[in-house]
């Protein structure tokens, strides 16, 4: 047994006591009048003082990038349910009606890049679910990917029935397209390769305002307030539109997380709170879904737009998704 433990075994002292002990040593070889041992221990107090806080910030900050990376990664390996355990997500997916080509297109986008932006499939049965209580006959889908979303909603719709589905990427185009022609709904949907707001204008161009019923956006960040002030001009009074990501992983409750899609979001997330035309209410499933229907009836005439206060005051209402 030995009889001392090395220097390294040991704790540090704390520092207080640390500088305590300091200020004695220098006591006693210079004299107590010496002002050097209650320097020290008051800077020192002072940058404890500074550095705890700051300590706190910095690890709250990283708690909060790791949690939204854990959820990114979740996301990518097919989990999309923020908060959720793999165990309550694998509940949830027990418990939703998936048809089978979704769930083969399921599996075959879990192996693509970028695999982390499909919706869950609890988020697309609530959208096939809510275009079937609307009696949707013609819809719009901003941000395709490869079409896990917009296949759910096809199916949905009756055989007279339409989906726009809006995407500037090709290759995830070529996949989406596959599967509508493998599920034997692509007639229902008409694929604009394009980008989104100018396909947009131009179904407001070509008089389609007030004739959708329903509309899902899923595409830039950034651009979700665009997207919503023309989804307002083409979707009709009573319609809904869906729009997914508004709790972006976590990262838009989280003060020190400040790029641009997060603020983008945030600030969109804001916008609909104060936007007296549209009543909302957020849900969290997936990464957070809003879906809201107007209160005001936007209408065009002469070639500008018009306000119109529609005297029903539809009611809306706001689901969060991941």
């Amino acid at each position: 047994m030995h009889r001392f433990a090395s220097a390294s075994s040991l704790p540090p002292p704390p520092p207080a006591v640390a500088v305590a002990v300091a200020a004695a040593a220098v006591a006693a070889r210079f004299g107590s009048a010496t002002p050097w041992g209650s320097r020290a221990l008051s800077l020192t107090t002072a940058t404890c003082a500074w550095r705890r806080p700051h300590m706190r910030s910095s690890s709250a900050s990283a708690s909060s990038s790791s949690a939204a990376a854990a959820a990114v990664e979740e996301a990518r390996q097919g989990r999309k349910q923020l908060g959720a355990t793999p165990q309550i997500f694998e509940y949830l997916l027990d418990n939703v009606r998936e048809h089978p080509v979704l769930r083969e297109l399921r599996e075959e986008t879990a192996t693509m890049r970028g695999s982390q932006m499909q919706v869950s499939p609890a988020q697309a049965q609530l959208l096939a679910m809510l275009t079937q209580i609307l009696g949707a006959q013609r819809c719009i889908e901003v941000g395709v990917y490869t079409g896990y979303s917009s296949l759910a909603v096809a199916l949905a719709l009756p055989e007279s029935g339409i989906l726009v589905a809006c995407e500037k990427d090709e290759r995830c185009l070529e996949v989406a397209k596959k599967y509508y022609r493998r599920a034997g709904v692509a007639h229902k949907v008409h694929v604009k390769h394009a980008l989104a707001a100018d396909s947009l204008n131009s179904l407001i161009d070509c008089g389609e305002a007030n004739s959708y019923d329903f509309a899902f956006i899923d595409a830039d960040k950034r651009m979700y307030e665009e997207y919503y002030e023309l989804l307002l001009k083409l979707v009709r009074v009573g319609g809904l539109i869906v729009i997914d990501n508004v709790l972006w992983y976590g990262r838009v409750a989280d003060p020190l997380v400040n790029d641009l899609k997060t603020i983008s979001i945030r600030n969109f997330n804001k916008k609909l709170m104060e936007d007296n035309r549209v009543n909302i209410s957020m849900v969290p499933i997936g990464d957070g879904m809003t879906i809201f229907a107007a209160v005001w009836l936007l209408t065009i005439a002469h070639g500008s737009y018009g306000e119109q206060v529609n005297e029903l005051q539809m009611g809306c209402f706001m689901l969060a998704s991941h």
